[in-house]
C-alpha cells in the first residue's frame, strides 16, 4: 500500500479523507455523549438512534443531486465545495455550543451529514481517477483504513475532551454544551485544513458536461427510480450493494444498542470506556481493510467475502454473552476486522463494474441503498425499544440477521470460499502482481487466451481476475473423481480431441454469449521449454458463433517456469524450492476482436511477455545482493572448483572471502572505478564480488590487448587502482606479455598481499557471521550497492579496430542476463558451467551469480 503515496495528489487526498471523517464523527460524539450522560434505557437508545438517523437521512434525500453533480462536474470541484460547506457548518455548530442550544446543535448533525452526502460519491469516484483500476483493491483498503483511523482518533479525542470539560452533576444539556464549547474550534480547524488539502488535488476532466438535472422529477420522487437503474444493470453491483447495506445496517443497530447494554449489563457509566469499546470495531475495520488491501494487491480478492461474512456472524452471536470489558473489546475488534475484509472487495467491485459515465450515479445510488437500509434498521431498533425489547435482545436479533446474510453470501458466491482457501494456499509460495487489469471488461463475454506454463495456471488466472472465470480443460483430467467436484464448482468445461470437441466449443460459445469469462490455453499443453509454443486454432471455431460484443483478452503468465508445477528440469525446480516466495506476473493485454487469428494472437501474447519481463526486471536486486543470497543458499555445498589454485570453495567460504577482501578495497580504493587484471579463477571472482559489495564499478582489463589499448581503457575509465595477482603477472611474463609500463602508472594491489594481512580471527568471525546471520541482514551490513540502475561494470573492446570502446552495464543489465540464461539453459544437476574465457570477455560476475545460483561452477586455466 505504501507505493500508493507516490501517486500525484495521493497525500492531500488521503489527508482530506481522514479529516472529513474526523470532523463528521467529532460532532456526533459530543451529542451522543451528552445523551448518554442525561438519559437511560429505551429513551437513550431512541435518541442515539435519532442522531444516527439524522446522519443517514441526507444520503437518502440527496441521492439524485449528489450523483448528478459528481458525474457532471469535476470531482475535485465537488469536494472543494463540500469542504467550504464543512467550514461554514462547523462554525455554526461551535456557535450552538457556546449558546447552549442543544436541539439546534442536534439538528446541525443533519447539515454536516448533508455535505458528506454530496462529498461521498465524488470521493469514491475520484479514487479510480487518481489510482486507476489496477489499484482499486489497495486504494479502497487504504481509504477505508484511514476513515476508520479518523473515527478512532475522533472517538478518543472528543470523548477525552468531553470528559475533561464535562461539568460534574450537571442536569441540563445547555450547561454541558457551554462547558465543552471550546471543542468546536477543533472541528473548525480541521475543516479548514481539509479545505486546503482539496486545492492540492490533481484536476481530472468531467465526464457528463452535457447532462441536466431534472428538478421536477426529483421533487416528485420519479427521479429516484432512474437513479437506481445503474444498480439494476449489473448483478455484481447489485449484490455488492446488498452486502454493504446489510453490514452497515447491522452495525447501526449494534452501535445504537451497545451503550445501553453496557450500562445495564456491564454497569459502565464512563463515556471513554463505552466509546473505547465501540472504537475497537473501528480498529478492527481498519486492520481488516489494510489486510484486505494487501491481500488484494493489484487485483480484487472476492474470496474474502464469505470469510468476512462468516466472521461477522460468529462475532455477533458471541457479543450478547460478553460480561467483561476486555471480552467486549476483543469481540468488537474481531467483528470489525471481519467487516473490514468484507467491505473492501465489495467497494472495489462496485467501482470496477460501474460504467465510467455513470460512476457518480452508481456510487450515489450505493450510498442511498445503504442509507435506507441503515435507517430502516434504526427505525426497527426504535420500534423494538418502544415495545420494551431489551438491548441484549436487540444484539441477539442482529446476530441472527448476520447469520442469514452469511448463508446468502455463500449461496450467491459458491466459488468464493474455495477461492479464498486457494488464494491463501497459493500466497504461501507465490506473490501475484497483475498488469493491465484496466483492460478487463467489467461486463460482457470475454475469452481469455494465453500461455500455458504449469499445472496451476488456472488458479493464478482466477486469482488475478475480478470476474469469475470458467476454464476449458482436458476431459481426462476433469474426470478424475477426486477433482471433479472442484472443477464443477468453478464451472470448468471439459474438452477432448475428436468430434466431441465440437460440443465443448459450443458450450464455450454459449457461455461467452451469456456474458461470462472463459479461459482457454491455445497451446493445448503445458510448455516443456518455458517458451511459447504453437497456438492451435480451436478457439477460432468457438468464436464463429459468438455475438459482436464478445472480445478476446490476451494474457501472459510470467514466473511459473521453474516451479514445482512446471515441466522444467528437476534441478531448476530444486533450486526454486529454496525461494521463500516466487514473484508471479499476470499481464492482461488490450481486448482484441473475436475474429483475431492464432498468429496475430500469439504476437500479442509475445508482446505481453516482453512487458511482463520488463516489469519483473525492475524488481531484481543488485548483483552484490544477489551474490549474498546465492552464496547463502549454496551454504556448505561446493560452489567453486578452481584448478588454478587447486582449492574448492563452498558458498560460505566464497562469501567470506569476498567480504574480507571488500574491507581491504574500502581502505585502498576511495575512487569509484576499479581496474582488475585477473584470470578466470576463484580469486578473480572473489575480487569482482568484493568490489561490487563496496558499490564500485568494475573494469576487467583484457591482458591480451595491446599496451596502447590497455592504457586507453585505463584513461577512459579513470582507473587509479589496479587489483591483480603476483602469480598471474609472472605467468603473463612467461608468455611474453610485459605490462610494467602500465603498472608503474597505477596503484597496484596484489591479492596475495591483501589476503595475507587478514588475521585468522577476522576470517573466523566473518565465516561465523556468514553462516549464522540471515541473508537480508548480511546485505544490510555488507552491500553498499543499492541502485540497480547504477553502473556495475564497464566492458572494453580489444582495440583491434582503433581505440577500445567501453560499454557500461548496470546491475539491472547483468541480473536480467543471469535470469534469462537460467531460464534458457534449464540446467540439470550434472551440468557444469565452465569459465574458460577471459574475465573481460565472459564478464565474471554474470558467470559467478548464475553458476552459484545453479551450483554448477568450474574454473579452468586461462
Amino acid at each position: 500500500m505504501l507505493k500508493l503515496r507516490h501517486f500525484a495528489g495521493a497525500i492531500p487526498f488521503l489527508v482530506a479523507v481522514f479529516l472529513n471523517a474526523f470532523v463528521d464523527l467529532g460532532h456526533k460524539i459530543i451529542i451522543q455523549n451528552t445523551v448518554f450522560k442525561l438519559y437511560d434505557g429505551p429513551l437513550q437508545v431512541i435518541l442515539i438512534a435519532s442522531v444516527n438517523g439524522l446522519i443517514l437521512l441526507p444520503f437518502i434525500v440527496l441521492l439524485s443531486p449528489a450523483g448528478f453533480l459528481s458525474d457532471k462536474y469535476r470531482k475535485t470541484s465537488i469536494m472543494q465545495a463540500s469542504a467550504w460547506a464543512a467550514v461554514a457548518i462547523t462554525l455554526g455548530i461551535t456557535a450552538c455550543y457556546y449558546m447552549g442550544w442543544f436541539w439546534a446543535a442536534f439538528a446541525m448533525t443533519f447539515l454536516l451529514a448533508a455535505q458528506s452526502a454530496v462529498y461521498s460519491p465524488a470521493k469514491y469516484g475520484y479514487i479510480r481517477e487518481l489510482f486507476g483500476k489496477e489499484h482499486l483493491g489497495e486504494a479502497n483498503g487504504l481509504v477505508s483504513a484511514l476513515s476508520i483511523c479518523a473515527i478512532l482518533v475522533g472517538i478518543f479525542a472528543f470523548s477525552i475532551l468531553f470528559e475533561h470539560w464535562y461539568p460534574a452533576g450537571s442536569l441540563s444539556e445547555a450547561d454541558i454544551l457551554r462547558a465543552i464549547a471550546p471543542i468546536g474550534w477543533l472541528l473548525v480547524l480541521n475543516s479548514v485544513i481539509e479545505l486546503a488539502m482539496m486545492y492540492r488535488l490533481p484536476v481530472q476532466p468531467a465526464t457528463g458536461v452535457n447532462t441536466t438535472f431534472e428538478t421536477k422529477k426529483y421533487l416528485s420522487g420519479r427521479l429516484f427510480g432512474k437513479d437506481l437503474q445503474p444498480l439494476l444493470k449489473s448483478k455484481v453491483i447489485r449484490l455488492s450493494v446488498i452486502g454493504l447495506a446489510t453490514f452497515w445496517g447491522v452495525g447501526q443497530v449494534m452501535l445504537a444498542a451497545f451503550p445501553a447494554f453496557a450500562k445495564e449489563e456491564m454497569f459502565l457509566t464512563n463515556t471513554i470506556f463505552v466509546q473505547g469499546i465501540l472504537a475497537c470495531s473501528g480498529v478492527g475495520i481498519a486492520l481488516g481493510s489494510v489486510f484486505a488491501g494487501r491481500f488484494s494487491r493489484d487485483y480484487i480478492e472476492t474470496g474474502l467475502l464469505p470469510l468476512g461474512a462468516l466472521g461477522i456472524a460468529m462475532g455477533l452471536l458471541y457479543l450478547p454473552f460478553t460480561e467483561t470489558l476486555m471480552a467486549a473489546a476483543l469481540t468488537f475488534l474481531f467483528i470489525g476486522f471481519m467487516g473490514g475484509i468484507f467491505i473492501v472487495p465489495l467497494n472495489a467491485l462496485i467501482q470496477f463494474h460501474a460504467d465510467e459515465s455513470e460512476m457518480g450515479r452508481t456510487l450515489a445510488a450505493n450510498n442511498w441503498v445503504q442509507t435506507v437500509v441503515m435507517l430502516s434498521f434504526l427505525l426497527l431498533t426504535v420500534a423494538f425499544s418502544l415495545l420494551g425489547l431489551s438491548s441484549k435482545a436487540l444484539l441477539e436479533l442482529i446476530a441472527i440477521v448476520a447469520l442469514v446474510g452469511c448463508f446468502y453470501t455463500i449461496y450467491q458466491l459458491p466459488q468464493s470460499l474455495t477461492r479464498c482457501v486457494l488464494s491463501w494456499v497459493m500466497s504461501r509460495r507465490y506473490k501475484v502482481a497483475v498488469q493491465g487489469l484496466e483492460h478487463m471488461p467489467a461486463q460482457g463475454g470475454v475469452l481469455l487466451l494465453g500461455n500455458h506454463i504449469s499445472w496451476v495456471d488456472w488458479a493464478i488466472v482466477q486469482l488475478a481476475s475480478p470476474r469469475p472465470v470458467r476454464f476449458v480443460m482436458l476431459r481426462s483430467i476433469y474426470e478424475r473423481w477426486y477433482l471433479t467436484w472442484l472443477f464443477d464448482l468453478f464451472g470448468c468445461i471439459p474438452i477432448e480431441q475428436g468430434v466431441s470437441s465440437r460440443n465443448a466449443l459450443k458450450t464455450v460459445s454459449d457461455a461467452l454469449n451469456k456474458g461470462e469469462v472463459v479461459c482457454l490455453f491455445p497451446e493445448g499443453t503445458i510448455s516443456r521449454t518455458g517458451h511459447l509454443g504453437d497456438f492451435r486454432r480451436g478457439y477460432e471455431r468457438a468464436c464463429m458463433d459468438v455475438t459482436s460484443d464478445v472480445v478476446i483478452l490476451p494474457f501472459y503468465l510470467r514466473g511459473l517456469w521453474g516451479s514445482q508445477f512446471s515441466r522444467s528440469s528437476s534441478h531448476l525446480k530444486n533450486n526454486s524450492l529454496r525461494l521463500t516466495r516466487r514473484d508471479l506476473i499476470v499481464a492482461f493485454g488490450a481486448p482484441l476482436p473475436a475474429t483475431t487469428t492464432a498468429d496475430v494472437l500469439k504476437r500479442r501474447v509475445f508482446d505481453l511477455s516482453i512487458s511482463s519481463w520488463e516489469a519483473y526486471v525492475e524488481t531484481l536486486p543488485t548483483v552484490s545482493k544477489a551474490w549474498i543470497h546465492s552464496a547463502k543458499r549454496t551454504g556448505r555445498r561446493l560452489a567453486i572448483a578452481d584448478v588454478v589454485s587447486g582449492r574448492d570453495l563452498s558458498g560460505y567460504q566464497a562469501l567470506t572471502g569476498s567480504i574480507v577482501l571488500a574491507r581491504r578495497i574500502k581502505r585502498h580504493s576511495p575512487e569509484q572505478n576499479l581496474g582488475l587484471l585477473l584470470p578466470s579463477s576463484a580469486g578473480g571472482m572473489l575480487a569482482n564480488m568484493a568490489a561490487l559489495l563496496r558499490g564500485k564499478t568494475l573494469v576487467n582489463l583484457n591482458y591480451t590487448a595491446s599496451l596502447a589499448a590497455l592504457e586507453a581503457a585505463v584513461a577512459q575509465a579513470d582507473i587509479r587502482t589496479l587489483y591483480t595477482s603476483r602469480r598471474f603477472m609472472k605467468k603473463l611474463e612467461g608468455r611474453g606479455i610485459h605490462l610494467e609500463a602500465l603498472l608503474n602508472r597505477l596503484k597496484v594491489v596484489y591479492l596475495e598481499d591483501a589476503f595475507e594481512k587478514v588475521s585468522l580471527v577476522e576470517k573466523l568471525l566473518t565465516l561465523v557471521s556468514v553462516t549464522v546471520l540471515p541473508a537480508w541482514l548480511l546485505c544490510w551490513l555488507h552491500s553498499r550497492a543499492h541502485n540497480s540502475d547504477a553502473t556495475a561494470a564497464i566492458l572494453f573492446s580489444s582495440g583491434s579496430e582503433g581505440a577500445p570502446k567501453g560499454v557500461c552495464l548496470s546491475h539491472k543489465n547483468i541480473m536480467a542476463n543471469v535470469k534469462q540464461t537460467a531460464e534458457v539453459l534449464n540446467t540439470e544437476e550434472q551440468d557444469i558451467v565452465m569459465a574458460n574465457l577471459l574475465v573481460s570477455c565472459l564478464w565474471l560476475n554474470h558467470y559467478a551469480v548464475y553458476a552459484l545460483d545453479r551450483k554448477c561452477a568450474r574454473g579452468v586455466p586461462s
